[in-house]
């Protein structure tokens, strides 16, 4: 299945994709500049820099005709090539390479190249969570190929935020502690959290979108046998408090977390 979140790409999106090469199993745009968040006008978010990330197969056929094309959007590794640019990208950090402060169409953009595996990896087993933890939250999706697998990392990816968050929520809860708890996940232990970000960055993510989040996760929330979810009162009820919550209660839902994505392996 697609990513449930607004699917349909503007004239406007069309025309920056078709600037890149169009070997690309994953493209989606994020972030202030897409999403209006708390205390941001439309004016303001208008300027803000426009955030990418495109999944591509394989980096070095990518990079190598990007830089064809695009050339001026890379740093001095644009003098190195392709093949020292995607081992940067694969073998360092999140395992993206970012150009930023890119000039487009008006904008100003910045967008990050992962490989589809690498991505996959992420997504199934948590490894960094950069960029999994970015699809936790609404996003754009601008072109999905039709890779199985990835199709059903993504799913998982989602499950996998739902079933970490029940394990730090209440017995009842509203929708809106749900998403927060989920916006939150990739953001605990983040330094620029204590010194550098906006404290009340998560708010303001999940306060304007809370529609994008009850559409990305209402088709989980409906088939989790985990949970009672009441879309129309906003309130969710967990089924694992029914019972003595004792070892074996806390083991099968640590085992959905955990073994839940497809191939069953441990992160």
């Amino acid at each position: 299945m697609t990513l449930p979140a607004l699917q349909n790409t503007s004239v406007f999106f069309r025309r920056i994709l078709s600037q890149f090469p169009q070997d690309i199993s994953l493209a989606f745009a994020y972030g202030s500049g897409v999403f209006k968040q708390a205390g941001t006008s439309q004016g303001q978010m208008g300027k803000n820099m426009l955030d990418f990330v495109f999944a591509v197969e394989d980096p070095i056929t990518w990079h190598t005709m990007n830089l064809i094309e695009n050339k001026k959007h890379y740093s001095i590794l644009k003098y190195f090539g392709p093949k020292q640019i995607s081992r940067i990208q694969n073998d360092y950090g999140a395992g993206v390479y970012y150009n930023t402060l890119v000039p487009s169409d008006d904008r100003l953009i910045k967008y990050g190249v992962i490989s589809t595996d690498v991505l996959i990896d992420d997504l199934l087993h948590w490894k960094t969570m950069y960029i999994a933890g970015r699809l936790h939250k609404p996003v754009r999706i601008l072109l999905q190929s039709e890779n199985g697998k990835l199709r059903a990392a993504l799913v998982a990816n989602l499950k996998s935020a739902i079933n970490a968050s029940f394990l730090m929520l209440p017995e009842s809860f509203s929708e809106e502690d749900l998403f927060l708890q989920i916006a939150g996940l990739s953001y605990s232990g983040d330094f620029r959290m204590v010194i550098g970000e906006d404290k009340s960055k998560i708010s303001n993510i999940v306060k304007d979108n809370m529609q994008h989040f009850r559409i990305l996760y209402n088709n989980i929330l409906q088939d989790c046998p985990q949970v009672v979810y009441k879309p129309q009162q906003g309130r969710l009820e967990l089924q694992i408090f029914s019972q003595p919550w004792n070892s074996s209660c806390l083991g099968a839902q640590i085992s959905h977390l955990f073994h839940g994505s497809p191939g069953g392996q441990k992160p």
